[in-house]
């Protein structure tokens, strides 16, 4: 089975029945991550529809600013929740300073509550790599999604060595400098994702749709001297030993050990 580690198909509109039909035909586990708290909404009833998609909670940096002073209103949903996702940190794409202390105030809010929890967390680091890296470090977080990893090197590599995992995506098939960093992650590292429908439209101007992940799969296999086929395989072993013995995502475990048979 495919896997799309990090995707926000609340964001289809018109298109998500389209988008749901593709994501049964070519058989994509997608982990769909939240913005905020109506997005997760969304979420969790587009979930409803489909056994391949995974409605998970989180805020987003750039929404930081919204829920910075009113954390306790989003346990509910950290608890209902059977993965956290997407936060992180953006001292890259946003320009305004002053946002920075709320998004360190909702990113450890989460932290500490994944930490509590035992969840596994999808992470946003654009510009934020060390701090992200010293704040997992700190909360001890022990299953960590990095998501579309940009940043430095020195940091990509104290990040594996503290076990975290990497997204690798649609980028892969354009960037030298995202095939660099998909050539330093280790198989047992590594993760597919398309961050759609923006992640496509945000590089090409096109809506991506859930069988980009295919494309993702060949480019890596290329990149890796390796065939679509094994990357697969080697993702979803990846993803299914990230879940392993979680009480919350047994019903995605037994799925995707299903696929297997």
């Amino acid at each position: 089975m495919l896997i799309d580690a990090h995707a926000h198909i609340d964001k289809y509109g018109d298109g998500l029945n389209a988008a749901l039909e593709e994501i049964q035909e070519h058989r994509i586990f997608t982990v769909a991550t939240a913005m905020d708290v109506p997005s997760y909404e969304q979420l969790r009833l587009i979930a409803e529809r489909c056994d391949l998609v995974l409605a998970t909670f989180g805020v987003h940096p750039r929404r930081a600013p919204d829920y910075a002073s009113r954390l306790r209103e989003l346990n509910p949903y950290i608890e209902a929740s059977p993965a956290i996702g997407e936060i992180g940190l953006d001292f890259h794409w946003v320009k305004d300073s002053s946002e920075y202390p709320a998004q360190l105030k909702v990113l450890e809010y989460f932290l500490a509550a994944a930490r509590e929890q035992k969840k596994i967390v999808n992470l946003h680091t654009k510009g934020g790599e060390k701090k992200i890296l010293d704040l997992l470090e700190r909360y001890d977080i022990q299953h960590a999604i990095v998501h579309w990893y940009s940043g430095p090197l020195d940091i990509l590599r104290a990040m594996m060595q503290f076990g975290a995992y990497f997204t690798v995506g649609v980028e892969v098939q354009y960037s030298d400098a995202i095939r660099a960093i998909a050539k330093e992650i280790p198989d047992h590292l590594l993760l597919t994702e398309t961050d759609n429908p923006g992640g496509l439209k945000w590089l090409k101007g096109v809506v991506g749709m859930p069988k980009e992940i295919e494309k993702v799969v060949a480019a890596l296999a290329d990149l890796r001297n390796s065939s679509p086929e094994l990357i697969s395989q080697i993702v979803h072993d990846n993803f299914l030993r990230l879940i392993k013995d979680d009480p919350l995502l047994a019903g995605a475990r037994a799925l995707l050990s299903q696929s297997e048979r």
